[in-house]
């Protein structure tokens, strides 16, 4: 009789508890809310890969806000500081700037490095050597915010590189690069799609192929090098190959003068610019791409926009609000992680 009162359909419950045949009780689940709590709570490496994702944004944005500072600090030395003399410079601050952290993960690794020299050697021919020259000789013939707004050319050149690599970059994210390339545009060309470049503004689009070309390669770095190890390196080099022209341009330009007006923007472009910016962007290129941080990196003329209202009275209009509104949309579009 008990047998058939358990299978009876009414007083069979999806709580009640069973006897198994070793004496011990068993308590069935209720399919309804164990998908519920399989549809709520996310897997640890899913969890563990947005945060992830979320810092190397946050990286990202910091680096673009320090380099936006950059393009003013050096518009400033400009007419006072040799283009070479103020990278040279540059680099032998950042050097001292990160040595207290990274002298002893650079002897640790020196072997490896060894072995990696010739990749090491090209990232710091493209990011340190070459790029920085690049944008301070732009600064003599150029304004800061072109040299900011003309900047956000890399992230089309890093998603090219990223595609050529095999990446998928997705429809929204390319809609969301168009629509903060079209602000960029018309931020350049104050309304018109036209743009008049000048000597500077050539310098500043090879300074973004070469930027470009460094965030690329950034991705393919040996993950046994330890990213202050890197950056040390990277530095030491650079600075290494800016000495033969740092001397042919003492001889012939000769030094400048040190003072307030050149020692602070010299030490802003060497320990923010270089030693922390850096560090920032490796870190946000190693966890979320370069396609991804360049996308960030449309922020730069907005964060130049801004800072030339503040520092420099320079008002924004409402073009100025406009392509500001296209690229903040734009870089937010593009950057959103798919659900």
């Amino acid at each position: 009789m008990s047998l058939i009162t358990a299978r009876h359909p009414t007083t069979t419950n999806s709580t009640s508890t069973a006897s198994t045949d070793d004496g011990t009780s068993t308590t069935p689940t209720d399919d309804s809310t164990s998908t519920a709590a399989a549809t709520t709570e996310k897997p640890a490496p899913a969890r563990k890969l947005a945060r992830g994702a979320g810092l190397g944004v946050l990286l990202a944005l910091l680096a673009t806000v320090v380099w936006s500072g950059s393009f003013v600090a050096t518009r400033g030395m400009a007419e006072t500081v040799p283009p070479v003399q103020a990278v040279f410079w540059r680099w032998i601050i950042a050097l001292l700037a990160v040595a207290p952290f990274a002298a002893r993960p650079f002897l640790r690794q020196w072997r490896t490095i060894r072995r990696h020299l010739g990749f090491v050697a090209l990232a710091s021919l493209f990011g340190v050597a070459l790029y920085n020259t690049l944008v301070h000789q732009a600064g003599l013939t150029t304004s800061a915010s072109n040299m900011g707004m003309i900047m956000a050319a890399s992230p089309v050149i890093m998603a090219g590189y990223a595609r050529l690599g095999g990446e998928r970059l997705g429809a929204r994210r390319i809609l969301g690069m168009l629509t903060a390339a079209l602000g960029v545009l018309l931020l350049v060309g104050k309304g018109s799609l036209t743009v008049d470049l000048a000597a500077g503004d050539l310098w500043m689009f090879a300074a973004a192929l070469s930027f470009a070309s460094y965030s690329a390669l950034l991705k393919r770095k040996p993950a046994e090098i330890d990213g202050l190890a890197f950056l040390f390196t990277a530095f030491l080099l650079g600075a290494l190959m800016l000495a033969p022209a740092y001397a042919v341009s003492l001889t012939v330009q000769g030094g400048f003068a040190l003072g307030l007006a050149t020692a602070g923007p010299l030490l802003y472009v060497g320990v923010f610019s270089s030693a922390v910016a850096f560090f920032a962007w490796n870190k946000a290129i190693t966890l979320v791409g370069a396609a991804r941080a360049g996308v960030v990196y449309y922020l730069q003329p907005v964060c130049v926009a801004l800072l030339s209202y503040a520092l420099l009275g320079e008002r924004l209009g409402l073009l100025g609000g406009v392509s500001m509104a296209l690229v903040l949309g734009g870089v937010a579009l593009a950057s959103a992680r798919a659900r």
